[in-house]
């Protein structure tokens, strides 16, 4: 099972290795492909006001030492298309975020690299859709067969569920789209952005994170390749998506839920 979690963004240095060393157990885990995951600019936050993280230079810095310190791999987000090239060089997935999924200049620039490229479904894309962006990065890598889960898993390609728009300030997770994006390539479900509520705060976003547990048991049920939790030892002294993370006290009882699913389901 694939594994992504860490902050949401990069926080202090302290901040930032404290939940490093915490995540430690699921990277020693022979069951867990794990990834250690923030970003190092949140460049689509609600207010200008809004903490936005290291920027680029600081943040790969940051994000290598915690790959040199911890042995994990590492996965991030790019914006635009002059990123990619140079944060492939600390970041073995590079994730594109669901508001730029249609992005093809980013999409080809990601799909230049060597690393992995995560593609988080727009909140406003239907599952089916997925295909398009999925085809840009297998094209761009020299792919000629057809947008499958085997052609995405062989050419570094996922997909991630975060949740779709559902009228204003809200997100709800349709659980077919997982099945029919899995027929592109392997997917990841995002279980606390799909509890976030956009915009909802005033200037920022809010969230529900009691119902990650509830989604992420739903999710693994139906059968997916992996999951996506932003994590930290206080949610509500997080600089960005605080209602919507989950404790990394509650994400071990999570995780061992949702691999006793996995067990009853195959």
């Amino acid at each position: 099972m694939i594994l992504i979690a860490g902050p949401c963004v990069l926080e202090s240095r302290d901040t930032v290795m404290r939940i490093a060393e915490a995540l430690g157990q699921y990277h020693e885990d022979c069951t867990k492909e794990f990834y250690f995951k923030a970003s190092f600019d949140k460049a689509n936050r609600t207010s200008l006001e809004s903490f936005r993280g290291p920027g680029l230079e600081e943040g790969l810095k940051m994000l290598q030492e915690v790959k040199e310190q911890f042995g994990y791999q590492i996965l991030t987000d790019v914006h635009d298309a002059s990123q990619p090239a140079s944060v492939a060089e600390v970041a073995d997935v590079l994730q594109i975020p669901a508001f730029l999924s249609r992005q093809t200049d980013l999409l080809v620039a990601a799909a230049q690299t060597s690393a992995v490229v995560n593609i988080k479904k727009g909140q406003f894309l239907a599952p089916e859709a997925m295909q398009h962006s999925v085809a840009k990065v297998l094209r761009t890598r020299g792919c000629e067969g057809e947008v499958s889960y085997e052609n995405a898993q062989k050419y570094g390609v996922w997909l991630t569920e975060r949740g779709s728009s559902f009228g204003y300030g809200n997100l709800v997770v349709d659980m077919r789209g997982l099945h029919t994006m899995r027929a592109f390539a392997p997917v990841i479900f995002d279980a606390t952005h799909a509890v976030q509520m956009p915009a909802s705060g005033g200037a920022s976003s809010g969230g529900d994170s009691s119902f990650v547990p509830i989604l992420s048991r739903a999710a693994a049920a139906v059968g997916v390749d992996g999951f996506f939790f932003e994590t930290h030892f206080d949610p509500s002294v997080a600089l960005s998506d605080g209602p919507n993370m989950i404790t990394l006290t509650k994400l071990e009882q999570l995780i061992e839920q949702i691999d006793a699913i996995h067990t009853i389901v195959g």
